[in-house]
């Protein structure tokens, strides 16, 4: 956990965040909470790391998404000295995609 956004009002945010219980109730809490290029920026840097994960190259990465250089470098620095936020949501959505499948 980062302590340097650990305080009570990150707290209340996520607890929200955790009532959430459709996509379509995700989508309506964050229009609300932030703006339109916020959403996208963050959707894209979460779709960089998916492919960094998946061992994608800068490259193809940028003509993908978009993304500069610099954010497919932050995002690859926190794949590899973050606090594994992302690799938890990635096996947590293959596990999703693997009940359903079931």
């Amino acid at each position: 956990m980062n302590p340097k956004i650990k305080n009570s009002n990150t707290e209340t945010l996520f607890k929200a965040i955790l009532t959430l219980k459709s996509v379509d109730e995700c989508y309506a809490f964050f229009d609300d909470l932030c703006t339109v290029p916020e959403i996208k920026a963050m959707a894209q840097r979460y779709i960089v790391a998916k492919m960094l994960n998946e061992g994608e190259i800068y490259n193809e990465i940028v003509l993908q998404t978009g993304a500069s250089t610099a954010t497919i470098s932050r995002v690859n620095r926190s794949l590899n000295y973050g606090s594994d936020g992302y690799v938890m949501t990635f096996h947590r959505l293959k596990e999703n995609e693997e009940e359903e499948n079931a």
